[in-house]
């Protein structure tokens, strides 16, 4: 009976998955504005590293194998009248591509509707089989 539940676990692990992606995106977006003076580490943009669960099996799922972190060098802006900025004038801002986040965003949020959707028919499915054992 273990098999039955199969496809729920995996879209169940899909969904940590890309819910963690997702947060991580909005992390990174969050703080694309986030000086600091150039003698400070920039914010370091995040990464979910997700890794196959008994791949193969058809019963294993994913998860997040690991957070990764971008580089803290940043990019400096020049920007005399800021409170952070060092003897020349700049500050530091982090190196992160808004378009970038934006694809992440939009491919961790169709992998989360997917799994929704894999979740729904299963429970549809499930609940059916037990309609047609109740009429038996």
């Amino acid at each position: 009976m273990t098999g039955v539940f199969d496809s729920l676990n995996v879209a169940g692990s899909g969904l940590l998955a890309h819910r963690k992606w997702l947060d991580a995106v909005s992390d990174n977006v969050s703080n694309l504005n986030t000086v600091t003076s150039t003698d400070e580490e920039a914010f370091r943009e995040r990464f979910v590293v997700a890794q196959a669960v008994d791949y193969g099996s058809g019963e294993g799922g994913v998860r997040v194998a690991s957070a990764e972190f971008g580089s803290g060098e940043g990019r400096p802006v020049y920007a005399p009248d800021h409170p952070l900025a060092d003897a020349e004038g700049y500050v530091k801002y982090p190196d992160i591509d808004l378009g970038e986040q934006m694809t992440q965003m939009v491919m961790a949020q169709r992998g989360y509707q997917a799994n929704i959707a894999t979740v729904e028919r299963a429970t549809n499915a499930y609940q059916a089989a037990l309609q047609l054992g109740k009429n038996a």
